[in-house]
């Protein structure tokens, strides 16, 4: 296993590689499932290259992406750090759609011992609340974790696209040793009040979307189709029109990339480490190629200058287009 530069999540001391691998669309929203042995393989070549901080959660597929990791990452057991995910009501005939949101105590200890299985592991590194249920106090929720880490079947608690505030409650109960949320170049709405939460209170970050679904690389044009079964087709900033005025985002990207000896998705995935030291971004992908380039990613320095520039530029952009709409857009920042 090659080594490669290390961060801690916030004050928790869980150390990971500064680039985690993002697995949900090898399974699942980006088209068909890909290849499970191509699959597998590409994990254990992460693991090789040093990765050692892998993403995943029962909704994906369901289940399948869990199974998946599970099985990539058996040889390395005690080596590497897997994040998972509750919160979601699935269907029990085995449907892809989720039913609704479901964070109650004994559905959060029904998850674990199945995501256990699944991951082929003794606990689960990192237990991330998926979405805030409106339901459930979030105290509840920090609650049954809390006895999962106690019962050592949950090593840490983390959360996802949470409120500063739920944030404050949870963390009282059950110390928070992450939030994953979207943050990116043009997602740059946690800057406001979450990361100074997260700076205060100890607790890591982990951007989803570091490449804005992709976008960010300058791979994806106006003319891209998206097969049929890609959630990005209903992603609002994803439409052609909207993509063709985001198009500025990429070029910015592209003409600091030149300046660099870089490409667009290296100085994105650069200038989002260059931000707080308890930051790592979780960038998926289905090919060796791009795992690479996302990796190339930590050798390159952005000077301050630099970053400065870079967002100065993007602060003239009003990007056009909600990241998300319908549901997906009234699950976020509860």
């Amino acid at each position: 296993m090659k080594e490669i530069k290390k961060r801690k999540l916030g004050r928790s001391g869980l150390e990971v590689s500064a680039l985690g691998l993002g697995c949900m669309g090898m399974s699942f929203s980006y088209g068909p499932p890909a290849d499970k042995k191509e699959m597998i393989s590409l994990i254990r070549a992460a693991v090789e290259r040093g990765v050692t901080f892998f993403d995943t959660a029962e909704v994906y597929g369901p289940y399948t992406n869990e199974e998946l990791v599970g099985e990539a990452l058996a040889p390395f057991k005690g080596e590497v750090v897997i994040a998972t995910k509750f919160g979601f009501e699935l269907d029990p005939n085995g449907g892809p759609q989720w039913l609704g949101l479901n964070s109650r105590p004994e559905h959060i200890k029904e998850v674990a011992e199945a995501s256990l299985k699944r991951l082929r592991i003794d606990a689960i590194d990192l237990f991330y609340q998926h979405r805030v249920d409106p339901d459930v106090p979030i105290e509840e929720v920090a609650g049954a974790v809390s006895d999962l880490i106690k019962a050592g079947k949950v090593k840490h608690f983390g959360m996802s696209e949470a409120s500063p505030q739920t944030l404050r409650k949870a963390h009282a109960v059950q110390p928070v040793t992450a939030l994953q949320s979207e943050y990116s170049l043009w997602w740059r709405e946690p800057e406001a009040e979450v990361i100074p939460t997260l700076e205060e209170l100890g607790i890591g970050f982990v951007p989803y979307s570091p490449l804005g679904k992709g976008f960010l690389t300058g791979k994806i044009t106006e003319n891209t189709v998206f097969d049929k079964n890609d959630f990005r087709n209903s992603v609002p900033r994803l439409t052609p029109e909207n993509r063709k005025a985001n198009k500025v985002f990429v070029e910015l990207l592209e003409q600091m990339a030149r300046q660099k000896h870089a490409t667009p998705a290296q100085i994105a995935l650069a200038w989002l480490l260059a931000q707080k030291p308890w930051i790592v971004p979780i960038p998926g992908t289905r090919k060796l190629e791009r795992l690479d380039e996302n990796l190339g990613a930590l050798s390159v320095e952005l000077t301050a200058d630099e970053i400065r520039s870079i967002e100065n530029e993007v602060s003239k952009i009003t990007t056009q287009g909600d990241r998300y709409s319908g549901n997906a857009a009234k699950l976020v920042g509860r």
